[in-house]
């Protein structure tokens, strides 16, 4: 690698170490979060759900702000944008605050990783672009690991409100080599931003969320619900409509033309809101139901993540020469039945024996599944566009969450207790198995793949 190279690479290692890690150390710090600014399950999903309202409508539009802007320049302001509110977090003096500041954040944090990987792909070519993305993947996957056990230490230890500080060190790190690393940033003259659409997207969304979340404090029939509920929808449903005509659509529509495209995604769908609301209420019940610390609640999910690790590559190869199908069908409905493992909960609370079978279930199913899940999607559309691919299928999964989250009083039955927990494992594993049958029904496998019972390719 040159000087430059090495910088690039280290800059997209870092920016993206930051959303990453933020992802996995929130979780652990939302019950401390209630115990001191109030709202109890209400204030929790509006922590996470506010994050994913701006990140997940935002990421689409990331791609067209960088090409009209610039890449370091947005990524520059992204990271500046992500430090000031996660400094604002550590100082929130009330729920409302730390809310606001989380959309803030999910706003900047929409435009690090697509930035940060478009620096690797505009600055590497062949074999080297391949291995300096898998170094960025190793380094990247190291905060799925290392942020539960440090944000359970923190909140343990010292305080919430500094695991959010956690991020400050990296930024200003990423910001100096910016300074210093000589990257020329490149700008397309004819790029355009499709802003209109992406402001649609966002109140849709963030309209049609205040009514699931405060739908069980104040009922369907209050105007407080229905309208924002109505009004979400429409919202939404003209950004849709909008990207049937708008030059520049952020979310181009005849990507679903393609099965594979748009099954993939339902699954995703399904998926991706199973693993968020199976995340949240683990890490939450843990420590307010089962009384574990902080740090032992962040670990609770760690095989998963160990086992994702271990197994992803070897189960990509085999994807590769049998195709997506099969392991799309099996890894899902293989998570169902791990979420449904833990209806073992009791109140005579045992880790080892009834939360840890499930999270190794569920790590051999995700690693099962993850591979063959982005080939399938990726793989059905030209290479050309596979970026925006996946940047639709990243907002898909950021979306799924987002709505899991937002109905989470609705399934748990207003009280994360015992009962509720079971009832979220439930819909965790019907999800999961839904996620399963759509892949079985509607995935292809191209051409090229073989059956597990012909011969290798």
């Amino acid at each position: 690698m040159s000087a430059i190279q090495r910088s690039v690479l280290w800059i997209a290692i870092l920016a993206s170490f930051v959303a990453f890690l933020d992802g996995t150390v929130v979780n652990v710090a939302l019950p401390a979060i209630s115990d001191e600014l109030g709202g109890g399950l209400t204030t929790q999903q509006w922590v996470v759900d506010a994050y994913l309202i701006t990140l997940g409508a935002l990421i689409l539009v990331a791609g067209s702000v960088s090409d009209a802007y610039g890449r370091v320049l947005v990524l520059r302001i992204g990271l500046i944008g992500f430090g000031i509110a996660s400094v604002a977090i550590a100082a929130a003096p009330t729920a409302e605050f730390l809310i606001i500041a989380r959309a803030v954040q999910g706003a900047a944090g929409a435009f690090l990783v697509p930035s940060s990987l478009a620096l690797i792909t505009s600055n590497f070519t062949g074999p080297a672009q391949g291995r300096a993305i898998g170094t960025w993947t190793a380094m990247t996957t190291t905060a799925m690991i290392v942020g539960p056990l440090i944000g359970g230490v923190f909140v343990d230890l010292l305080s919430w409100r500094l695991v959010f500080l956690i991020n400050v060190l990296p930024i200003a790190a990423t910001l100096i080599l910016l300074a210093r690393g000589g990257i020329r940033d490149v700008r397309k003259p004819d790029a355009s931003v499709d802003w209109l659409g992406a402001v649609l997207c966002t109140l849709g969304l963030g309209a049609m969320v205040f009514a699931l979340i405060e739908q069980p404090n104040l009922g369907w029939a209050s105007p407080a619900i229905w309208i924002p509920l109505v009004a979400g929808i429409a919202l939404f449903t003209g950004f849709v409509l909008r990207q049937r005509s708008v030059r520049s659509p952020i979310l181009p529509l005849d990507l679903f033309r393609v099965r594979n495209f748009w099954t993939g995604n339902i699954a995703t769908l399904f998926i991706y809101g199973a693993l968020s609301l199976n995340g949240f209420v683990v890490v939450v019940y843990l420590q307010q139901g089962a009384g574990l610390p902080a740090t032992l609640a962040g670990l609770a999910s760690l095989p998963m993540t160990i086992l994702l690790i271990l197994l992803s590559s070897r189960v990509g190869a085999l994807s590769g020469r049998w195709g997506p199908r099969l392991f799309m069908t099996v890894g899902p409905i293989t998570m169902g039945i791990g979420a449904l493992l833990l209806l073992t909960v009791g109140t005579e609370f045992s880790y080892w024996w009834q939360v840890l079978p499930s999270m190794i279930i569920m790590g051999l199913g995700l690693s099962i599944t993850v591979a063959p899940l982005t080939s399938a999607i990726l793989g059905a559309i030209e290479s050309e566009r596979s970026g925006i691919a996946s940047a639709v299928n990243n907002a898909v999964s950021r979306v799924a969450g987002l709505l899991t989250i937002a109905a989470l009083a609705a399934i748990v039955g207003g009280s994360l207790d015992l009962d509720g927990f079971h009832r979220a494992a439930i819909v965790t594993a019907v999800l999961m198995i839904a996620g399963g049958i759509v892949s079985f029904l509607g995935i292809r496998n191209p051409s090229h793949a073989t059956t597990p019972d012909d011969p290798a390719v």
